[in-house]
């Protein structure tokens, strides 16, 4: 992709969401911290509906010590991979409240030694809880990257790498909330919206999807006809089988 594509790239998904903010729900950079960890493998929904009840009651690394991994565990029971994440979290809040006071570290290379922190996860907290303009590399940003031809790479690190190197100074902040937004409301894995998608003809895409006309015409009016007809058998029968 061009430079000038790649600027205007951004700059429609810019215009479209110009603040883009995460998904997930959190309270501080702490609860941000816990709330990636747990986001592993996981949906923000899923996420969000595990936290809301954790950080009334656990919202430092202090208060999440006193609850325990064994409450911990009950609170994100619903969440894949609970078992290994809450020891992860107990694990992470002793160094973070022994270590640096209870605070997050607003380091990459600090975060990283941290358990159950990778590089995307501390490239979320850095770029969310302190405003820092780095890029977490996500299923969804791996995909569009490679799909649109922004930044292809065989791997996440190698596709950071090159949007560090493409993405404009002035849309740094937010690229990757605009790009994983894209890439799960727009440019979805099984079937991209195409048709709705506002920088298709910046894609280099090739399986592009378009919008499916409805049947039209005397045979497209019979199957109309059939399907409703079979509806209103089915609704007076539940048991009968459709045809």
């Amino acid at each position: 992709m061009k430079k000038t594509e790649v600027e205007e790239f951004f700059h429609r998904l810019a215009e479209r969401n110009p603040a883009p903010k995460s998904e997930l729900q959190y309270i501080n950079p702490y609860t941000l911290l816990v709330a990636v960890v747990l986001s592993a493998q996981a949906t923000d929904v899923g996420v969000n509906k595990a936290t809301r009840a954790l950080f009334k009651v656990a919202d430092t690394p202090g208060k999440m010590l006193a609850l325990g991994e064994t409450r911990l565990r009950e609170y994100v029971k619903t969440i894949g991979l609970y078992n290994s994440k809450a020891k992860n979290i107990i694990r992470l809040s002793e160094i973070l409240a022994r270590q640096y006071g209870g605070q997050v570290p607003q380091d990459r290379d600090a975060l990283e030694t941290l358990p159950g922190v990778g590089r995307k996860t501390a490239n979320v907290v850095l770029n969310v809880a302190f405003g820092q303009p780095t890029i977490a590399v996500d299923t969804h940003i791996f995909r569009v990257g490679n799909r649109t031809g922004l930044a292809r790479g065989k791997t996440p690190r190698a596709v950071e790498a090159k949007l560090e190197a493409v993405v404009p100074e002035a849309y740094r902040q937010h690229a990757h909330h605009w790009l994983i937004l894209h890439g799960r409301y727009t440019c979805k894995a099984r079937k991209p919206d195409c048709p709705a998608c506002p920088v298709s003809e910046l894609c280099a895409y090739k399986g592009k999807t378009t919008v499916t006309k409805p049947a039209s015409g005397r045979m497209g009016a019979a199957k109309t006809a059939a399907r409703r007809a079979t509806t209103r058998r089915t609704k007076t029968d539940p048991g009968r089988a459709a045809p």
